[in-house]
């Protein structure tokens, strides 16, 4: 395959997130690759970042800075992280331009520019955007040579147990499973007209998976996702014999990161990789996983809502609540040829004298020392003519996991929060 041609298959299906369509017009492609070879060049094999840019009359102005000088910015962040958190203007302006999309008016570039001290170079175009090319398709074709910052996305972590141990082709023959896995239940939750905009990027032995959409209801459906993913894990782990299907771990944790596109050859990536505090946490969780165990990391985060827009703060109580109300969604869905009758997801506890389960709460420390909390999660499917699946790891198995949080502590902490 020429290299003109891959280019042209990665250019339409970067359109397709943003238009969802399933082709372009020749015209349309044409002015993509334009726009692509401009903005390369000033990308300069992945040495700069584009930070903004805006429509002109002729063409697009983009404000570029190079590697170091962002590097910089974030030592700077790190060392007033004081300042930042009592709301300091620098960092919350910086910040403000990595959380923002790229296309913004030619007065926010201006005041850019001008807190940067640096002039934006002028791409010449032979068409005019917003005219002769959707200025959105314009953007996301800009956001594969920049940085963006998103501060309440879901991620899962899904980590293949002892992959180190198998032989290579068993490595590959795991991977393969666990991709199919996690195609099969994009597919399945289609059927139910839950499109799920789902991403991925390797950690090696395993994957992270995140929701390009953002809102509760995006977060919600990663979760769906996730449980979708091992189940049909599962199933396959009853059917096969050897090692060709992976023993998993699962992480889920909302946070803050920053999504990139890397260096491949002389141009981006057309899949972005992502970095950050929520990465972060669920490598240090999955370190103490249980072999087939799921983990809510312990997060508070202030999410927009679906339906009206306002932000609202949710914890991992209101999430798997949020979650399980929407789980009859998922009813009727086929798995290994059953269909689904019923689904409970929860978080583990002990049954006090009323018959009522509570939720513990977990105290994970990991081999830097660093402690963080964190919940047990398991989900129960029921389907017609077969033997239930049970996921995940029962409270009582748990002695090797973590400690866990003395009871009044944890309402003192749902108390606070």
């Amino acid at each position: 395959m020429t290299d003109s041609i891959r280019r042209q298959g990665e250019l339409t299906a970067l359109a397709k997130q943003v238009l969802d369509k399933d082709r372009l017009s020749l015209g349309d492609q044409a002015r993509m690759d334009e726009t692509e070879e401009r903005l390369r060049d000033l990308w300069n094999l992945g040495r700069n970042l584009v930070l903004a840019w805006c429509p002109d009359e002729h063409g697009i102005r983009v404000l570029v800075m190079p590697n170091y000088i962002i590097a910089a910015i974030g030592e700077e962040m790190r060392e007033n992280e004081d300042k930042a958190a009592a709301g300091d203007s620098d960092h919350s302006f910086v910040q403000s331009i990595f959380a923002s999309k790229k296309l913004v008016t030619p007065e926010r570039l201006f005041e850019m520019s001008q807190r940067f001290s640096s002039e934006p170079s002028f791409i010449a175009l032979s068409f005019q955007p917003g005219a002769d090319m959707s200025l959105e398709l314009i953007d996301d074709v800009v956001d594969r040579y920049g940085l963006t910052y998103v501060e309440d996305r879901a991620v899962a972590l899904f980590d293949i147990v002892g992959f180190s141990l198998y032989s290579p082709l068993e490595q590959v023959a795991q991977l393969n499973s666990l991709a199919y896995s996690m195609n099969s239940a994009h597919s399945k939750m289609l059927t139910k007209e839950m499109d799920i905009n789902f991403t991925r990027t390797t950690t090696g032995d395993g994957f992270y998976v995140w929701n390009r959409d953002r809102s509760i209801q995006a977060n919600v459906n990663l979760y769906h996702f996730m449980h979708l993913v091992l189940a049909d894990n599962a199933i396959a782990r009853r059917k096969s014999s050897g090692k060709v299907t992976p023993l998993l771990r699962t992480c889920f944790h909302v946070g803050g990161h920053y999504e990139f596109h890397q260096a491949e050859g002389l141009n981006p990536t057309t899949y972005s990789y992502i970095v950050g505090d929520v990465t972060i946490e669920l490598a240090r969780l999955i370190d103490q996983a249980l072999a087939g165990q799921i983990v809510l990391g312990d997060f508070q985060v202030p999410m927009p809502d679906e339906k009206t827009g306002e932000m609202v703060r949710v914890d991992p109580v209101d999430f798997i609540e949020r979650t399980q109300e929407t789980l009859s969604s998922l009813e009727g869905l086929a798995l290994s040829g059953e269909a689904i009758d019923a689904i409970k997801c929860y978080l583990t506890g002990a049954q006090n004298i009323d018959g009522d389960f509570t939720i513990k709460k977990y105290l994970v420390t990991d081999k830097h020392g660093l402690s963080r909390h964190a919940y047990n999660a398991k989900v129960n499917i029921y389907r017609e003519n077969s033997d239930p699946i049970y996921l995940g790891v029962q409270d009582s198995e748990l002695e090797s996991f973590a400690p866990a949080v003395d009871d009044d502590e944890l309402v003192r902490d749902l108390m606070t929060a």
